[in-house]
């Protein structure tokens, strides 16, 4: 039986609900082969050694701890027979798949099934697989925020439209901050060990080392739910898009990367929001916006991964080609003038960490105007971002923020001029650009790269009915060609 064997799990498996009981026997692997890989940002690699390292102390003799090259090393050594919940990557379910003595489990750590989702999306066959529409299956599926088996709690089964409020006048939200760890001897061991390997030139970082500011084990996460829950939850709702400079978590949970590590279960957080508005903690607005990225858009990004197959991450519908520029790549923010820009850059770099609105329509809304190679793109949100997976990326950035799917998941891409940015944040207030602007020396780069983008896609775009009027305006602007040819040969914004 699968219990009654040693249970391996991974650096993202972390929590309770990937055993199948409390006493099981777990192997856990450190390879320094999955650091040496890819240029990580070093507070992700600091968090994920912490994690790990964590859960061995917590296990205790329960658990093989190894410390090795690569799995294959380790698992040399190992003569029993094992179990792994499925992983979270093509690569690592290829190889366990290979392995003899491994019993391969379905996957945990999502609130409906890969089943669910495939018996769902065949119903829906010559229809656009929108999350929206997922969404709603997901509620009835888990019966989260649901009044009777079909009727979503108070009527509505999408709250957005009311909570897309602006920043307050005042550039600060009336709350607690975040939930903080304390670091102990566990992270102080992991500095080190990355210091040496980084003076050594084994492993090489990007963005900068920090105090630890995720959760690192079972215990931590649970009260950074709790906090979030109590003091964050009620203001999520109205200000989930909203930005300002001064204020990066926002009323964000900061709850991704417990989440990504498997220290939380999606499940036990929904149900968490949801019992504070039954209680009247929390408007419903709040608890239903919090509910739809957890088993909304959360599970939606996991199953479209592994839905649309391996070639979707090549996917590249506008013909995107241009490389990353140094200092994007690099994590210069102080090279970087636009203030917005600039601000998001310094957050990731000096956190590794923003919320989803900076993410899509900062970052990924740049990235779309310039035609940065959408696969480059992915890997570097991959990398530098302490939630950052290659299944949460992989449609959240190909598909949803670079549409270079062409539209299998979004009505329209996610472009946008300044006007929007200045609505939604403070980063316009203090900038050397203009928002509204879209030629002379202060030119937004958001404005002016909006109808660049526009013009070099026109044809592309053509057939989208969502963008017909802007596809109209271009005939009418008058300084087009100006536009286009400054925004092309811009260097840094």
């Amino acid at each position: 039986m699968a219990d009654a064997e040693r249970r391996w799990c991974f650096a993202d498996q972390l929590g309770p609900h990937f055993l199948d009981r409390e006493d099981q026997p777990v192997l856990l692997i450190e390879s320094r082969a999955v650091l040496r890989r890819r240029r990580f940002h070093r507070q992700k690699a600091h968090l994920l050694l912490s994690a790990l390292r964590h859960r061995a102390a917590e296990l205790g003799e329960q658990a093989y701890f190894l410390r090795t090259g690569t799995y294959r090393e380790a698992l040399g050594g190992v003569r029993e027979p094992l179990s792994v919940c499925g992983p979270t990557s093509r690569a690592a379910a290829d190889f366990v798949r290979g392995l003899d003595g491994v019993t391969v489990l379905p996957s945990r750590g999502f609130a409906t099934s890969r089943e669910e989702f495939e018996e769902w999306a065949a119903r829906r066959s010559g229809s656009s697989l929108l999350m929206e529409h997922f969404y709603r299956r997901a509620r009835t599926l888990t019966g989260t925020l649901m009044d009777g088996d079909d009727a979503p709690a108070g009527g509505k089964w999408n709250l957005d439209k009311e909570n897309r409020e602006p920043p307050p006048q005042d550039g600060r939200l009336p709350l607690p901050g975040p939930y903080r760890p304390e670091e102990d001897e566990i992270d102080e061991e992991v500095r080190a060990d990355l210091d040496a390997a980084e003076a050594a030139g084994e492993l090489s970082f990007v963005g900068r080392d920090g105090p630890r500011q995720f959760p690192a084990t079972r215990a931590e996460a649970l009260a950074a739910l709790d906090h979030f829950v109590e003091h964050r939850l009620a203001a999520f709702g109205p200000y989930e898009d909203a930005m300002l400079a001064g204020d990066p978590a926002m009323s964000h949970s900061l709850l991704s990367a417990a989440m990504n590590l498997g220290l939380l279960d999606p499940v036990e957080c929904a149900a968490a929001a949801e019992a504070a508005w039954r209680a009247g903690r929390v408007p419903l607005r709040s608890a239903e916006g919090y509910v739809r990225q957890l088993i909304g858009w959360r599970d939606y990004m996991w199953h479209t991964y592994w839905h649309f197959g391996r070639k979707y991450a090549r996917s590249n519908a506008l013909r995107a080609r241009r490389r990353l520029p140094e200092w994007f790549a690099e994590l210069d923010a102080d090279d970087v003038r636009a203030h917005c820009l600039s601000s998001v850059l310094r957050d990731v770099r000096d956190r590794g960490w923003t919320h989803h609105i900076p993410r899509l329509m900062i970052l990924g809304n740049y990235g779309l105007q310039r035609g940065w190679h959408p696969a480059a793109l992915s890997d570097w949100f991959h990398r530098c971002f302490v939630d950052g997976y290659e299944w949460v990326m992989a449609t959240n950035v190909i598909g949803m923020s670079q549409y270079a799917d062409g539209g299998r998941i979004t009505t329209k891409p996610y472009a946008a001029g300044g006007a929007y940015i200045n609505r939604m944040s403070d980063f316009c207030h203090d900038c050397v650009y203009r928002p509204t602007a879209r030629s002379g020396d202060d030119a937004c780069p958001y404005t002016a790269g909006y109808w660049w983008f526009l013009a070099r896609n026109e044809e592309r775009l053509a057939d989208n009915w969502r963008l017909a009027p802007q596809l109209r305006n271009l005939s009418r602007i008058h300084d087009l060609d100006e536009v286009v040819a400054r925004e092309r040969n811009r260097k840094r914004p």
